[in-house]
């Protein structure tokens, strides 16, 4: 069991670093907060935590225990990078054991993530879902770039799923769960089929997205993606997302950080920058 009496623990302080900052990051991004929100949390400021998850700022023990709260783990489990990310719909509360042999450690999706992404992703379908091109592949760049040019231009979530870096561009994590659950509650279908001879899998809306969940904001954000984008096939969209800062800087199969919206460049930033900002 590690021991954080006596801060800094010597040579082991430069990998322990590195774990806490990738396992900090994880955490937040899968707990759909931004790190402003973190920031006030912990008591700092949002680029005081920016620096934490970067490695240009050390965490003492008192925000380390402290951020083992925020996060609601023990303080071992920010470095364990052994441990898994279990992605699970928040429900009450309720336990069970895994025979697995390997360590998970459980990110709860909360139930106003779930009515929003849901609202979100029908709306999608309703207005492109039926085009030929769009899949599963196209759904999930959609998705992205609604979130990350929401987050561009309020500095807010909308959606605030967690998307991990592949060579075919950013994946949602919490996306085959969330739709599982959809398909089971008969929300959407599920289909298979061929898109000029390749397998492709769709989903159609059997209701109508509830745009009293979305503000005027939401939409507007998600109408302007979709009239960009939606014409795109599954490899153009995963081209296209290859050239977006926060992919671009991003390590593979790690997640991708929300706050590197604001190093973007054209054609992909959304907003208008003071010199201020």
């Amino acid at each position: 069991m590690l021991r954080f009496e006596g801060f800094p623990l010597g040579g082991a302080m430069g990998k322990i670093d590195k774990v806490l900052r990738r396992r900090l990051k994880d955490l937040r991004m899968n707990g759909g907060l931004s790190q402003r929100e973190v920031a006030g949390a912990l008591g700092v400021s949002r680029s005081a935590y920016s620096q934490i998850e970067t490695g240009e700022r050390k965490v003492c023990a008192e925000e380390l225990f402290k951020l083992a709260e925020i996060f609601e783990i023990d303080v071992n489990d920010l470095m364990d990078l052994k441990k898994g990310v279990e992605v699970i719909l928040e429900k009450k509360k309720e336990t069970k054991e895994k025979t697995d042999k390997t360590p998970v450690m459980r990110i709860s999706v909360p139930q106003k993530n779930f009515e929003k992404f849901k609202e979100v992703l029908l709306y999608i379908l309703n207005k492109v879902g039926s085009k030929a091109n769009v899949g599963e592949t196209v759904i999930y760049k959609l998705l992205y770039f609604i979130d990350f040019d929401y987050y561009e231009k309020y500095e807010e979530q909308l959606i605030g799923a967690s998307y991990i870096k592949n060579k075919y561009g950013p994946t949602p994590v919490e996306f085959a769960k969330l739709v599982k659950k959809m398909v089971k509650e008969g929300e959407i279908e599920k289909v298979d089929s061929d898109y000029y001879s390749y397998p492709q899998t769709k989903y159609l809306p059997l209701r109508k997205p509830d745009l009293k969940k979305l503000s005027a904001s939401e939409i507007g954000v998600i109408d302007e993606v979709l009239n960009k984008l939606s014409e795109m096939n599954a490899a153009q969209i995963s081209e296209y997302s290859h050239g977006d800062i926060p992919w671009l800087t991003t390590d593979d199969e790690e997640p991708i950080d929300y706050e590197l919206v604001f190093y973007r460049n054209p054609p992909y930033n959304v907003r208008e920058y003071d010199i201020e900002d």
